[in-house]
């Protein structure tokens, strides 16, 4: 399939979701590709620098690669055997070192490989085109020079990442130098247009922006942030257009760029759902967590290294779940196996309870059930621990102040009581709490109460950083209204007048600790009515012709939004659920929606956020897919996690330091 021949838009046949497309390109537009001519039948090496091999394995296994003729993955840096009779593909940035690289390999009288395969992550520059061209004895053993504009990282079906990791730092720090903070928008930006390009898809470019300027009121680099990005964006899109074949004339798809200061409690309140509390509370690096297995003939366990990934379809069903559904339906799970297999009741036993050691005891006695049996007691023993570690550093409780500080059911007086009835919470969970707080009341940077406060929670300097740099990513004043304006009620009038959240009507949480919701909700859910108030959010685009004349937004041109789900019955209890409840990102519901659904899609909708997006963040795109029937993208420079966000915070005042410096 050639770049200029595949349909990857929404409107094709079959619907493909944003990671399909992405896999598919790499493997069959690329790799499957260099299978021509006499190349056809033979093994080839695949050559990829340090940013290209972390595109590649995001998206594909090495199954995958292998199975479209590689044999074999090398670093461009790296020093390299000859292997003069096979042939090579190259995958790589378009910069100066790897073009370098790429010649000192194919040129002279005895290069490394056989032909080479070039193709370019980023629209390469002419004069590096022209730097190829003049090397005659490379040019003859070449046998494709392309762009593939694929310059992204996607980290999930519904959501990706630019890698730049260091974002927060370079752009909302106190030393506000805008040579640094271009160059990382402009990385931000060319990124971003690939996934563009790739999908073949043009976005309505709309952007979070700057307060709204007086006299007394200078702009910041920061306040420009999305406007800058916007624009980059928009330039590049401008080009593909232009020079792209097959990429589209007119708008097919929404993008919204906003950045961290849309919601500073996000990133640090804790999430609820399986998968966030993996990430959370668990050593799990990535997608990688490190299981103990018994080891053979009752011997010491092993230690067995598994992914977290979409392919494990036990964690595809319960990602999104709240961890005492998650738990719920596990044990269902193990019931059911052993209710179904005689020769499980065998080896279970009369007890009712079944423990990890006795499902790794079934799959030693059971082979043939041995997958099932494996990912299952992975998932018990990973659910086992996390409720175990809620129950020892008393979560729940610290939760619900969590919850009740944003939606402004508790204040300063409740979170002095709590901090001195609770001296054992962690250093880190006090500094969260605290991070909430001062979320929810930026006032008090203004007065020492900050101050007392974190003496009271006995954080040292280094953490009272965190909490002061918040200040940078506060949102402009207009915003600040908004959010607050609808928490006039006659009743206790100072603590609701900083609730950040309000209940979402028709959203009544079915779980305990599951009423918080991340920002992105209301505004994706307006962006697709058509609601977001166009002087907060303009529009790159000049209105299309088919818009012209008419007052209604482009988003409600494009996708009248079907109508919100039945409300969801409020449950008091940790563990009750409504049985055939369908909130979107059960595992019921995923799994119902996953194939037929995406057929009758309408127009996709990017979200992108500069800082650092949330687990919680990703899973309100997939629910809000099924809710709105729109593919629901989520972007941002990365995906952190609780404690990678606070070091992160902490490097905004923190001079000639590294983030492997910081610890929380």
């Amino acid at each position: 399939m050639s770049m200029s021949d595949s349909d990857t838009s929404s409107q094709g046949s079959e619907y493909k979701n944003f990671k399909q497309i992405t896999r598919e390109r790499l493997l069959y537009e690329m790799l499957r590709s260099a299978k021509t001519g006499e190349s056809k039948s033979t093994w080839k090496v695949l050559i990829m620098d340090k940013v290209t091999v972390k595109i590649m394995s995001y998206s594909c296994k090495m199954a995958d690669i292998t199975e479209e003729g590689v044999s074999l993955v090398e670093d461009i840096y790296k020093r390299r055997q000859p292997l003069p009779t096979m042939d090579a593909i190259y995958f790589i940035q378009p910069t100066k070192e790897n073009v370098v690289m790429f010649l000192s390999d194919m040129s002279g009288r005895s290069p490394l490989y056989k032909k080479a395969f070039i193709f370019f992550s980023s629209p390469v520059p002419r004069e590096l085109v022209n730097h190829i061209k003049k090397d005659g004895s490379v040019l003859g053993r070449i046998g494709a020079l392309r762009e593939m504009n694929l310059e992204y990282f996607a980290i999930d079906s519904q959501g990706f990442i630019t890698d730049n990791e260091r974002a927060l730092e370079e752009l909302f720090g106190d030393d506000e130098s805008t040579r640094k903070g271009d160059a990382c928008l402009n990385v931000m930006a060319a990124r971003i247009a690939t996934v563009f390009a790739s999908l073949r898809e043009f976005p309505f470019v709309r952007y979070r922006a700057a307060k709204s300027l007086d006299p007394t009121t200078m702009t910041t680099f920061r306040d420009l942030i999305p406007t800058k990005l916007a624009a980059g964006v928009w330039n590049c899109l401008m080009k593909y257009k232009t020079n792209l074949p097959n990429f589209p004339q007119s708008e097919t798809c929404e993008l919204l760029i906003v950045d961290r200061s849309i919601d500073q409690i996000a990133p640090v309140i804790h999430e609820w759902t399986y998968d966030a509390m993996c990430h959370d509370l668990l050593n799990v690096e990535g997608n990688k967590y490190v299981h103990e297995v018994p080891g053979k003939a009752g011997g010491v366990p092993e230690k067995k290294e598994v992914l977290l990934e979409e392919h494990d379809p036990i964690w595809l069903e319960l990602r999104h779940a709240h961890i005492a559904d998650a738990s719920e339906r596990l044990h269902e799970k193990m019931t059911s196996f052993v209710a179904k297999n005689k020769a499980a009741q065998i080896h279970h036993g009369s007890r009712n309870e079944l423990s990890t050691r006795d499902l790794q005891k079934m799959v030693q006695a059971l082979p043939q059930y041995s997958e099932q049996i494996d990912k299952l007691s992975l998932h018990v023993d990973i659910a086992g621990k996390i409720n175990n570690i809620i129950k020892e550093m008393g979560l729940k409780e610290l939760g619900q102040l969590e919850q009740d500080l944003v939606f402004g059911d508790a204040g300063t007086k409740d979170l002095i009581n709590f901090l001195r009835m609770n001296q054992d919470v962690t250093r880190e969970n006090k500094l969260r709490l605290l991070m909430i707080y001062a979320a929810c009341y930026p006032e008090k940077f203004e007065s020492d109460k900050m101050t007392k406060l974190m003496e009271l929670a006995r954080l040292p300097p280094d953490d009272m950083n965190a909490v002061n740099n918040m200040r940078f990513l506060e949102p402009s004043s207009d915003t600040k209204k908004s959010s607050i304006g609808a928490f006039s009620l006659k009743f206790d009038v100072h603590k609701k007048k900083h609730a950040a959240r309000k209940d979402r009507p028709g959203e009544e949480a079915m779980w305990q600790l599951s009423r918080f919701y991340p920002m992105i909700e209301e505004l994706v859910e307006k962006l697709s009515k058509g609601e977001l108030p166009k002087g907060d959010y303009p529009c790159m685009n000049e209105p299309s012709p088919t818009f012209h004349g008419s007052s209604r937004t482009p988003s409600a041109q494009i996708h009248q939004a079907p109508p919100a789900h039945s409300v969801r019955q409020r449950r008091g209890t940790w563990a009750s659920r409504a049985r055939g409840s369908d909130d979107g990102y059960s595992s019921d519901s995923i799994l119902k929606h996953a194939s037929s659904d995406f057929k009758k899609m309408g127009q996709r909708i990017f979200i992108f956020i500069v800082g650092g997006a949330t687990r919680s963040e990703l899973r309100v795109c997939h629910r809000m897919t099924t809710k709105l029937n729109r593919e629901i993208v989520l972007g941002s420079s990365s995906l952190d996690d609780p404690p990678q966000f606070i070091t992160k915070l902490k490097l905004l005042t923190a001079h000639e330091l590294s983030l492997d410096d910081l610890y929380i």
